[in-house]
């Protein structure tokens, strides 16, 4: 009879501390809301078109002209640029005005009626991984279109033949490429996806070290935890369970019920493993806080354990590509895991007991549980005899 009580007493206590800690209440409240926001605004069209690029055309003939109004005609590039040399484009692609240049050789034409396959040079920028994959695919594209039409009209030019007939022996096989699980190659629905769950990781994680430092500074170490130490920091941290849940269930409601993003399997396994993700993040940010007991260098522990989430998850760079303590710090991201299950759901629909199987390894997290709870102990055991030398030297 006497618990109910205790926890109404207990949740009320951690109502005021929240609502005299200015960051903790940001960080639970419109925080994580403006940052999931602020990443879908930036990747909110979806798709990139029109990227800028410049064509230098050494040849100034008319096949040269159709080739670049190819170039742009292809809805990920336009041709904002014709320079007159490689140098100029080189220098524009230098200070960021484009993202490509095509140089067109000189007797482009003449060289394409005589059956020379002259070659037309594309220069791009590879450090823009994305952008690059983009327009490597847009210029094939429109080069292979091009080079389609030369050699149909090349055949035509021959005689005895039919249009369909010159197109076959132009393009023998045909390839058609579907990407599965993506079909508008929707980089929001790539990115955005995987962002906002590695920034709920930093968010629990960050609010955690701030809800077990306000404790700390309210109530004490020894008037807070010394008596059953896993039991009372278990009834601090349970009442924000239900917070970050709530956080993962929006940005989940608001991808795949709001945008109406494809989703193929089943939203209450994404929320079961939401609250294994969520425990397994507490874990992490008491581990960091009880370490020191200094609020400052567990950000700074967390800040380093959380900051390669996003690229270690495995959705812009192959896990199996990845060296080995690239692949150990991933095994160690709470995220990691949970992005496993979400793609599983999402994409694939997989059954709900191989989707849970991914989450086995957040067993893991006990021993950073049992870390915790020593390092509590070793914090009490060092008040207590601070406090009994002070004792004693005020007594002598």
């Amino acid at each position: 009879m006497s618990s109910a009580p205790s926890t109404r007493v207990h949740s009320s206590r951690q109502w005021q501390i929240v609502r005299r800690d200015k960051w903790l209440l940001s960080c639970l409240t419109w925080l994580p809301i403006a940052l999931a926001i602020s990443i879908w605004a930036v990747f909110s069209q979806g798709i990139a078109r029109d990227i800028p690029i410049a064509v230098v055309d050494l040849s100034h003939s008319e096949m040269s002209r159709t080739l670049t109004r190819y170039y742009d005609a292809t809805s990920s590039m336009a041709v904002t640029k014709q320079l007159q040399s490689a140098n100029q484009a080189e220098q524009a692609l230098i200070e960021g005005d484009i993202y490509a240049y095509a140089v067109i050789p000189h007797n482009f034409e003449q060289d394409v009626y005589k059956g020379l396959n002259p070659q037309v040079s594309v220069f791009y920028n590879s450090q823009f991984i994305l952008i690059g994959k983009l327009i490597n695919s847009a210029f094939v594209q429109a080069q292979g279109t091009f080079n389609a039409q030369v050699a149909t009209l090349a055949n035509l030019s021959h005689g005895n033949q039919t249009f369909s007939s010159a197109m076959g022996k132009a393009l023998p096989i045909r390839t058609k490429i579907t990407p599965l699980f993506n079909k508008n190659s929707n980089y929001a629905q790539f990115l955005v996806s995987a962002i906002i769950p590695a920034l709920w990781q930093i968010v629990i994680v960050v609010s955690t070290i701030l809800i077990l430092a306000a404790n700390h500074r309210q109530q004490g170490l020894n008037k807070w935890l010394v008596s059953e130490p896993f039991e009372r920091l278990l009834v601090t941290l349970s009442p924000y369970i239900p917070i970050f849940l709530l956080q993962g269930f929006a940005f989940l409601c608001w991808f795949y019920l709001g945008f109406e993003w494809p989703m193929n399997g089943s939203l209450f396994v994404l929320v079961v493993a939401q609250l294994f993700t969520t425990i397994a993040c507490m874990i992490m940010g008491s581990f960091f806080f009880f370490m020191t007991l200094d609020p400052a260098r567990a950000m700074s522990f967390a800040g380093a354990f959380t900051a390669p989430s996003f690229a270690f998850m495995g959705i812009t760079f192959p896990v199996t590509d990845m060296n080995t303590l690239a692949q150990f710090w991933r095994s160690l991201l709470p995220i990691s895991h949970y992005i496993e299950v979400q793609v599983s759901q999402v994409s694939y629909g997989a059954d709900w007991h191989a989707s849970i199987q991914e989450l086995l390894p957040v067993l893991g997290y006990l021993l950073p549980l049992a870390l915790t709870v020593l390092l509590i102990k070793k914090h009490l055991h060092a008040a207590s005899l601070t406090a009994q030398i002070q004792q004693q030297e005020q007594q002598s």
